[in-house]
């Protein structure tokens, strides 16, 4: 069970090493694209097609036609990597139980993003947590954990691409333990909870009244997606890539300074952020010089 690209390498892990695939599920297609016309399938879906192996995409979990569905492949366990929330009925099904591959070190990092808000909080190591499900989301005791290094500068993009590697290698092993029945749960502890609850707009908007360390994980913590954002003209100003001037001064907070030609900085509480690769509102993801070809701050 799953949905974006994330969870690719860990179905295809499976196939690569002999494992029957009862089914896959994943979400229904969408329309998207300009004009919303384009029938948009999920990463997951496609690589199923390409392999042969059987698609369900039930709109509802809950649907008594698809848990009968279900029932009848008689699957020994299910595996999920980047889908949604599932109803009892669905992972108490399998003799085995249901495994699921999270994006963290659990208990921290509980939620709907954790990989971004690892880098956020400015964490220096992260990793992969395999789990038996249970009924709260991300709560079942642990199998395997995979730890991971976070660069100094390394973004959420390349981060991701590592994890989304590493995890497959956890899949396989959660499954060959399961497998041969060797192995021990371990409950997660309840007071190392923390939570990485979903980002929308309002939350990527980056606050500079903070020091500028903070402020340069946040941008890396967002890049390339959904990317931290500020306001330039009244227009959103999304800022992709940057490096940290520690350097102190007396400036107002949040105020753009350039010399036109191959810099932009912004200040913060302690510093500047350096802007690298941005996008105005409208236009491309392009490099500060590129951007400074055509816009003048001191104009």
């Amino acid at each position: 069970m799953g949905t974006p690209g994330f969870a690719v390498p860990s179905l295809d892990i499976l196939v690569q090493n002999g494992y029957e695939i009862a089914a896959v599920i994943t979400s229904t297609d969408k329309y998207g694209g300009r004009g919303n016309k384009t029938l948009i399938e999920s990463d997951v879906k496609k690589y199923a097609m390409e392999k042969g192996l059987k698609i369900l995409q039930p709109k509802n979990l809950k649907n008594p036609e698809f848990v009968e569905e279900l029932k009848s492949l008689k699957v020994d366990l299910q595996i999920v990597v980047a889908f949604r929330m599932l109803p009892e009925v669905v992972w108490n099904m399998p003799p085995l139980g249901t495994m699921n591959l999270h994006g963290s070190l659990l208990p921290k990092y509980r939620g709907a993003a954790p990989i971004n808000w690892a880098i956020i909080k400015g964490e220096k190591e992260t990793g992969v947590t395999s789990f038996f499900l249970k009924h709260e989301i991300d709560t079942g005791d642990v199998l395997i954990m995979d730890k991971l290094d976070i660069g100094e500068n390394e973004t959420v993009g390349e981060l991701h691409d590592r994890m989304m590697e590493l995890g497959a290698k956890t899949v396989l092993k959660s499954v060959q333990i399961i497998e041969k029945g060797n192995y021990e749960l371990v409950p997660q502890n309840d007071s190392e909870v923390t939570k990485a609850p979903k980002l929308f707009r309002e939350n990527c908007k980056i606050d500079f009244n903070q020091k500028t360390d903070d402020v340069h994980n946040f941008i890396r913590g967002l890049s390339p997606y959904p990317a931290a954002w500020t306001l330039l003209d009244d227009k959103t100003l999304k800022i992709y890539s940057a490096s940290k001037i520690n350097e102190t001064h007396d400036l107002e907070i949040g105020k753009f300074i350039s010399d036109d030609k191959t810099f932009i900085k912004i200040s913060t509480q302690d510093g500047f952020i350096n802007i690298h690769e941005l996008q105005l509102q409208g236009k491309k993801r392009i490099t500060t010089k590129e951007f400074l070809n055509g816009y003048k701050f001191n104009s």
